[in-house]
């Protein structure tokens, strides 16, 4: 599988760089075998049925960007993923100035520094900070920035506006480098309206991580390598999801990290267990869905992991219609742009 199947021209106009006003307006594109609707994030309670159940990813992102010296050396941080002894894996910019055992003086935070434990040939290291939990959190708070993709423009720095905009209602567990961004469509009127329509919401976590700017290196797909990712399934969602299943409700994953979280926890019989680890679930077109019935997820990046992910979902033939479409009717793209209803195939 090439990765020249997964490409497409996108006119740089149609990439968002601020996010719909209110969130719920933005639109959203309903992709079935039935064909292509046009519709708006507002309309989404009357595409759901009583029994239905909404799986909404509640990570908060952190900030993940740093500066940092070495003597006299800059060195870039973006943090990646906690590890289960309080050390981070990270990515450097600057990374062959680096060597294990070097200290790193963090900026804009007075006594915040870090040993660097181990530097991989891909720029990824191991840092140990000189503090943890929450002591950790509140120098993060100081000295750290957002790290917003790339393709959203803030040569001035991220500002205060991003600080929200780049927030989920529903975030609530600190980690994630990057915003799970189909949750920043939702209100709490749009919430209101999927509750009175007979709707649930369940509550996953994926910490994204830096991983998911990378591109993907290999003209053949599947020797991609995924960045691992910390995913939790309580046992009262997998019990929920499951219940779901059982009374012939319809499980809808908001965003693709929810789909993933859940796909990792699911048994071969499509049981969702609980879950508790790091998952570096990669989903190609072929891949067997065990849990899914329908994703909304945001329209995503050429020759990314993401595309092959809905290709997988909806078919590489539909969704290369339904991203045709939406660039002829001028949606808009990427972590603040517009939203798709994917069905499965």
């Amino acid at each position: 599988m090439q990765i020249s199947e997964f490409d497409f021209a996108l006119p740089p106009d149609l990439i968002a760089v601020r996010p719909a006003n209110p969130r719920d307006a933005a639109r959203l594109l309903h992709v079935s075998a039935r064909g292509l609707d046009d519709r708006a994030m507002a309309d989404l309670p009357s595409l759901l049925r009583a029994g239905d159940l909404l799986i909404v990813n509640d990570t908060k992102v952190i900030p993940a960007q740093l500066e940092a010296r070495r003597g006299a050396a800059r060195i870039g941080i973006t943090l990646d993923q906690a590890q289960a002894d309080g050390a981070w894996r990270v990515l450097l910019r600057n990374a062959r100035r680096v060597k294990a055992g070097d200290r790193l003086d963090i900026e804009k935070a007075e006594g915040f520094s870090a040993i660097v434990r181990m530097v991989a040939d891909d720029g990824s290291a191991i840092l140990q900070f000189n503090v943890t939990g929450e002591a950790f959190m509140q120098a993060l708070a100081q000295a750290g920035a957002l790290a917003l993709p790339p393709y959203i423009p803030r040569p001035d720095g991220v500002n205060a506006q991003d600080q929200s905009d780049y927030q989920t209602l529903f975030a609530t567990h600190e980690g994630a480098v990057a915003a799970p961004t189909a949750g920043l469509h939702f209100t709490p009127s749009l919430v209101a309206g999927i509750e009175a329509r007979g709707a649930r919401i369940a509550r996953v976590t994926l910490h994204v991580g830096a991983g998911t700017f990378l591109p993907v290196r290999s003209d053949d797909v599947t020797l991609h390598n995924m960045h691992a990712e910390r995913g939790v399934v309580s046992a009262a969602a997998a019990d929920l999801i499951n219940q779901t299943k059982r009374q012939g409700g319809r499980v809808i994953c908001v965003g693709t990290t929810s789909l993933r979280v859940v796909e990792s926890a699911a048994d071969e019989h499509g049981i969702v267990q609980s879950f508790d680890a790091s998952t570096d679930i990669f989903i190609l077109p072929g891949y067997r869905f065990r849990v899914a019935d329908l994703l909304l997820t945001n329209f995503h990046l050429p020759r990314s992991t993401l595309l092959m992910l809905v290709s997988a979902f909806s078919g590489m033939a539909r969704i290369r219609q339904a991203y045709a479409h939406a660039i002829a009717e001028g949606y808009r793209f990427y972590s603040y742009g517009d939203a798709t209803l994917l069905e499965r195939a």
